[in-house]
Parts: C-alpha cells; structure tokens; sequence
C-alpha cells in the first residue's frame, strides 16, 4: 500500500470528503500519537454488487430475522464499537478525532452506519463514507456471532437497491474474500469512483 505525507491541515468533514472523491483514505498511527496518514492503495480491494457472494450458513441466519437492523440509528456508538481493541490488534487507527470528525461527516449526511440488535442490545455492525454512487466501508464490529456479516448483507441489498455501483472496502481481508472481494489497479479503482460520485443517488 502506498502512503502520503503525514497530515498538515486540520482533519475536517470537507478535506475528508475532498480525499475520498480522490480515492484517498485517512488512517491514525496508535503508536505516533494517532498520527494521521493518507492511504490509496495500488491494488484497491473492492466487493462487486453484482457478485456479492451470500454463503448458505449465513443466509439461513439472515432469513432467521435473529438480529434487528437499522441504519443510521448509532453511529457514533458504531464507531467506537470498532475502535475497541481485537485479538489481533490492541490499538485501533480509529482515534477519538476520527469518532469526532466523522460523526460531524455523519450528520452532513455523507457517513452512514448499519446496526445490528439482539436483544435491545448493539451487538454489531459497520459504518462507512457514501458519495453519490459509492459507498467506501471503513470499519464493522461483532459483539455476537455472524453480527457484521449480517450487517454486510443488508449494506450490499441497500446499495443494490438504491443505485450504487461501487463498494470500496480498501484492503483485502481472508473474512471479506469470502464473500467475493477482488481487487483492481489503483488507476481502474479511480475510473470507477470518478463515474460513480456522478450518480445522482442517496443512501437514505
């Protein structure tokens, strides 16, 4: 993955939506006082809309109706939820400015959260940046078994749904290869954001 330069500008909602448009993402360094460094990566991990692959085991949870799901109902507890620290990472590049910044995003309109319940209690989800027809995933969390994929689900039947054409997960994980993510060239990556911003759809 590629890097740029440390952040010099105040991390705003407008330099946030600036960067994305750009195909650029930001990511807090723990370990450097939460540092912020821009990220675009060359390959760029993506998850075709078209060939979202549902395995069997988590579409009988799905039509389960095991969890409850919402939109946009907690989005700053789902961020916080996936900056807690993971058995594989005891710090998370979601800094409290990040929590902040993006909230702001959020109630701008342009950062949207999925959630899933069990119980009336918050049990996982995921939140992300939406731009015209673009949706860029950050960050899901799970408190109770198959919780984010269930969220992912219905995150992919509501960009289905409402238009969208791209949904850019950043960087290729062995828990998303399996639900069909590839990856393309950076210069592909941008063509295909560059044409989907464009579109005149929403996410709510």
């Amino acid at each position: 993955m590629t890097a740029a330069s440390h952040r010099r500008l105040p991390l705003t909602p407008e330099l946030l939506l600036t960067a994305y448009r750009g195909g650029i993402f930001p990511m807090a360094e723990p370990d450097q006082n939460n540092r912020v460094y821009w990220f675009s990566p060359d390959p760029r991990a993506i998850l075709p809309l078209d060939a979202f692959h549902c395995p069997k085991n988590l579409l009988r949870v799905v039509r389960g109706n095991r969890f409850m799901v919402t939109v946009d109902r907690a989005f700053p507890e789902v961020m916080r939820a996936c900056s807690e620290p993971r058995p594989d990472a005891a710090k998370s590049w979601i800094s409290e400015e990040f929590i902040q910044v993006f909230t702001e995003l959020h109630r701008l309109g342009f950062a949207h959260s999925m959630e899933c319940w069990l119980e009336g209690a918050l049990v996982g989800g995921l939140y992300g940046v939406s731009v015209g027809g673009a949706f860029m995933g950050e960050s899901m969390f799970h408190r109770a078994t198959d919780a984010s994929k269930v969220a992912l689900y219905h995150l992919v039947e509501r960009l289905r749904h409402r238009g969208f054409v791209l949904l850019d997960v950043q960087f290729t994980t062995p828990h998303l290869l399996r639900f069909g993510v590839i990856e393309i060239p950076r210069e592909e990556y941008e063509t295909r954001l560059a044409a989907a911003i464009q579109l005149p759809v929403t996410f709510v």
